[in-house]
């Protein structure tokens, strides 16, 4: 059976994401070597994320699917970098049930909200 196409459901869904029918797409606009590895906000319609690893043999790659993985609470098998193995911008395939993305994704808007917050103080 071939994949299914990427779709957005409705307006609520977040530009950085794209539902598919066992998962979804994530983009990412990721900062290496950052102090600590830590959501930034967004950037062009991407989630932008602190690593802490160099961008040097892969290291940042694996970072960002290991720390995925544990936000989302599945294993690093079921998160797999689609596009970006060499640039700042990244698309990962999360492999979970709709359910459990959409708590992190709340999770994930409450955080932004926090920065948003903090940037206007």
């Amino acid at each position: 059976m071939p994949p299914q196409p990427a779709r957005r459901d409705d307006a609520a869904t977040p530009a950085f994401l794209t539902w598919q029918e066992d998962g979804a797409l994530i983009d990412f606009a990721v900062v290496p070597n950052a102090r600590r590895t830590e959501l930034a906000g967004l950037h062009d319609q991407a989630l932008r994320l602190r690593l802490s690893a160099p961008p040097v043999d892969g290291a940042a790659n694996e970072a960002l699917q290991r720390w995925l993985a544990e936000e989302v609470g599945v294993a690093k098998s079921q998160v797999q970098l689609l596009r970006g193995a060499s640039s700042r911008r990244k698309r990962l395939r999360v492999a979970a049930p709709r359910s459990q993305l959409e708590a992190w994704l709340q999770r994930v808007r409450d955080a932004l909200a926090t920065l948003s917050a903090a940037a206007r103080a």
